[in-house]
């Protein structure tokens, strides 16, 4: 039975069309969903002065399933191609997926 993990990568939202359009090219195979959404966080670094007023920042969230033999290299990729970008991102396991 394969390892089926899913992977959660939070971004800015001006990432949004490079992230679809490299996450089609990529995993292609379980496809994914998008969500805009805030963030909150005690920490201030990295935030407008308009987000530091509203006390969350705008972000927008992938999330896909992901073969587990297939995770390092789909970071490694998406390290190569977004170095720097500050994308956060988190893995758990999938204990079950299916279609009803």
């Amino acid at each position: 039975m394969e390892t089926l993990l899913q992977l959660t990568l939070v971004a800015d939202p001006g990432l949004e069309e490079p992230l679809v359009d490299w996450l089609l090219e990529h995993e292609p195979r379980f496809g994914f969903t998008s969500t805009h959404l805030f963030g909150h966080s005690r920490s201030l670094e990295n935030l407008s002065l308009a987000e530091q007023v509203a006390g969350r920042k705008h972000q927008i969230r992938f999330q896909l399933c992901v073969d587990g033999g297939r995770l390092d290299a789909l970071l490694e990729d998406l390290g190569r191609a977004f170095g720097g970008s500050g994308i956060r991102y988190w893995v758990v396991p999938v204990i079950k997926e299916g279609e009803v």
